[in-house]
C-alpha cells in the first residue's frame, strides 16, 4: 500500500481559519504527528493514531513521519501558523535530504495555512501593507549576533518588520537589546503593535511607539509588528501606505 504524507498548517488558533484543504487531509489521515499543544487541537477517533511530541524534536518527528509514511501510513504533520514559516515543512525537507531513497517516490504535500504574522496584521490594521520582512528572534537555530545585523539591516532599509518568538523566559535581555536597536535606528515616535494570541479567546492587540514599548510587553505568544517610517494609526486601526512619499 502506498502512503502519503502532508505538512500541515493550522492557522494561528481559531478552528475557522483551518483551511479545508487541510480539514480534509486531517479527516482522511491515519497518523497524525505534531508539537504537543498542536496536536490537541486535532479530535480523536476511531482509526487515528496521534503522536505528540516536545517542540525540540522536529528533525526527530519528521523522520518518524517519513517511516510511517513510506510504510503505507497517511500522515500528517501539524504545524501553526503556516508549515513553512519557521516550521515542520523545512525540517521535513531537511530530514529527506538524508533519506534520498524517499524523495523520489513518496507522495509529499505542503497545505498552507494563516501565519500568525498575517492574522496580527489582520487584527490591527495593515502594518505590512508595503515591503516587509519577517524575523525570528529565537538564537535556538542562529547566533545572537546575526539576529541584531538583520535587525539592523531591516530597519535601515526602512521595511515593516514582523517578529517571532520574542521573548523568552529564559532568555528575556534578547528583545530588551532588539527594542534598543530598533530605537536607536528608527527613532522612538515608530509605530509598534504587540498582537498576543491572536484568533484565540486571550487575544491582546497593544500598539505603542518605540519609546513607549518595554520588554515585558511581548512573550512567546506574542508576534512584533514594526511600522516603517510611513506607518501611522486612523483611528484605532494602524497601516502603512501602499506607496512611498
Amino acid at each position: 500500500m502506498t502512503g502519503w504524507l502532508v505538512v500541515a498548517g493550522l492557522g494561528p488558533g481559531d478552528a475557522g481559519m483551518v483551511t479545508p484543504e487541510v480539514t480534509a487531509a486531517l479527516a482522511g489521515a491515519s497518523d497524525v504527528l505534531g508539537y504537543i499543544p498542536y496536536v490537541a487541537r486535532v479530535a480523536p477517533r476511531a482509526g487515528l493514531t496521534l503522536h505528540p511530541s516536545d517542540n525540540r524534536e522536529e528533525l526527530d518527528r519528521a523522520h518518524h513521519a517519513l517511516d510511517l509514511a513510506a510504510a503505507g501510513g497517511r500522515v500528517v504533520i501539524v504545524s501553526s501558523g503556516d508549515p513553512g514559516v519557521f516550521a515542520m515543512a523545512s525540517a521535513l525537507f531537511e530530514a529527506l535530504e538524508t533519506r534520498p531513497d524517499l524523495a523520489a517516490g513518496l507522495d509529499i504535500r505542503i497545505l498552507p495555512g494563516i501565519t500568525a504574522m498575517l492574522a496580527a496584521a489582520a487584527a490591527a490594521g495593515a502594518p505590512l501593507g508595503h515591503d516587509f520582512c519577517c524575523i525570528n528572534l529565537s538564537d535556538n537555530l542562529k547566533p545572537q549576533a546575526l539576529i541584531e545585523r538583520r535587525l539592523r539591516l531591516a530597519a535601515e532599509a526602512d521595511l515593516a518588520m514582523a517578529f517571532y518568538n520574542p521573548r523568552s523566559k529564559s532568555r528575556p535581555e534578547g528583545f530588551a537589546r532588539a527594542l534598543a536597536i530598533l530605537t536607536e535606528v528608527c527613532g522612538r515616535d515608530r509605530l509598534i503593535t504587540f498582537a498576543r494570541a491572536v484568533s484565540t479567546p486571550e487575544q491582546r492587540i497593544a500598539t505603542v511607539t518605540l519609546g513607549e514599548a518595554t520588554p515585558e510587553m511581548a512573550d512567546m505568544r506574542t508576534v512584533v509588528i514594526v511600522g516603517n517610517s510611513q506607518t501611522r494609526r486612523v483611528g484605532t486601526w494602524v497601516y502603512t501606505p501602499r506607496s512611498v512619499a
